[in-house]
């Protein structure tokens, strides 16, 4: 257990790289602990840094997430669901293993690891849960063939504002952050040109702008059921 029983704890999805490893450095310099969750993750160096390699599909997966969380720091008082998959394709090239994979990672991990953290973030007399969908939830773009993702992600963002109600009371807010086109390694370098200009400002975004938007939404205690766009422009229209 930390010696510091009072030091809050970040659950993170999708922590290996790109935003979900941003994500791990911004909460680790508020001083939270972290559990970071990814299938490949290695050991961290920093004592307040706990990996898990899981498939967040799993529902498995939640129970050790949320175990070894309790076990190293005894509370948990934040999940992020970063981790998901985004397959574009004509809607009639989906194919029935694409639809089992994006809705057991989109939809399942989302679901398994809410349920199983929720009574964990009550337990501390409230928490913060937010979520990273898409801009393509609410402005598809015809360049970007995304059913599945907005399937999905929609899902979740219809969940949040759910959530958000349902707990408002008890203490806990629910959010979600709802991005453009991000710089990640999922991206190839060779591609940033035409995905940049898929944005009404004219570029592709930075981790850090997701990173940001996160640590906003955790500092701001009056705001619950947001669904934050942080995507150049996307949702304001084309």
């Amino acid at each position: 257990m930390s010696t510091e029983n009072t030091q809050k704890v970040a659950v993170i999805t999708g922590a290996s790289q790109g935003i979900g490893a941003g994500l791990v450095e911004g909460y680790r310099k508020l001083g939270y602990g972290v559990v970071a969750v990814s299938r490949t993750i290695p050991a961290s160096a920093d004592p307040d840094v706990v990996t898990v390699q899981g498939d967040i599909a799993d529902a498995g997966t939640a129970e050790r997430v949320t175990r070894a969380a309790l076990d190293r720091f005894g509370r948990i008082d934040t999940l992020v669901n970063n981790a998901g998959i985004f397959i574009a394709k004509p809607f009639t090239d989906y194919t029935a293993d694409d639809f089992a994979q994006v809705t057991a990672i989109n939809v399942g991990g989302f679901f398994h690891l809410t349920q199983r953290v929720l009574p964990h973030l009550l337990a501390v007399g409230g928490g913060h849960i937010v979520s990273i969908t898409t801009a393509l939830v609410d402005q598809a773009d015809k360049n970007v063939p995304s059913v599945l993702a907005s399937l999905t992600k929609g899902g979740i963002n219809s969940a949040t504002k759910s959530l958000a109600i349902e707990y408002a009371s008890r203490g806990v807010r629910v959010n979600a952050v709802a991005p453009g086109i991000i710089k990640t390694p999922m991206h190839p370098v060779e591609y940033h040109e035409t995905y940049a200009g898929l944005h009404p400002v004219g570029r592709m975004g930075e981790t850090s702008d997701i990173v940001g938007a996160v640590l906003y939404l955790e500092s701001a205690p009056f705001v619950t059921g947001e669904i934050l766009h942080v995507d150049g422009g996307q949702n304001a229209g084309h």
